[in-house]
């Protein structure tokens, strides 16, 4: 199979999302403006901050699958900012989705039990209702906004430069 016999609305949508990404051909890109660039811990807490607002924005209108994966994102971005803020790791140590588990636990951010249960909730749950035949419901959605909003208060809590989450200054 050719890249002709591709359709062109998705090879030109493709074409226009690597130009995107590679900031080529449309003058100064526009960035989110909440998302701290200072330092990478910095950049991983406010990203899970505008994860966060996107959740609360969703709330209450139907979007579980969404609200779940946002949800988990947060998670471990929160976990990964105080290991890069407190543990002296590099966000290149973060190419899956279940360092920061180990990290969390290695840092004593959190206990051994409390994080083998979040990486057991990630590997079970995240990926059956994100890539297997369950719906997810409206009580699962919840919890896991709790459950995310809470890893992150804590985790901003507990990073000793204070003063970059986004999440209050957004209400």
């Amino acid at each position: 199979m050719s890249r002709e016999s591709d359709p062109q609305a998705i090879v030109d949508a493709l074409t226009a999302t690597i130009d995107a990404f590679n900031e080529e051909g449309y003058g100064v890109p526009t960035r989110e403006d909440a998302i701290n660039s200072d330092a990478d811990w910095k950049t991983q807490l406010t990203k899970a901050c505008r994860l966060l607002a996107a959740v609360d924005t969703l709330s209450d209108q139907g979007f579980y699958t969404a609200t779940i994966e946002l949800c988990f994102g947060a998670t471990e971005r929160s976990v990964e900012a105080y290991a890069l803020a407190e543990g002296g790791d590099d966000l290149e140590d973060f190419h899956d989705h279940t360092t920061c588990y180990d990290r969390a636990t290695a840092l004593g951010l959190l206990s051994e039990p409390t994080t083998r249960d979040l990486r057991q909730l990630y590997d079970t749950n995240r990926t059956d209702s994100y890539y297997g035949g369950r719906r997810p419901t409206a009580r699962q959605a919840d919890t896991m906004q709790q459950l995310a909003r809470s890893v992150h208060e804590y985790v901003t809590d507990q990073i000793r430069e204070g003063g970059v989450c986004v999440c209050d200054s957004l209400d």
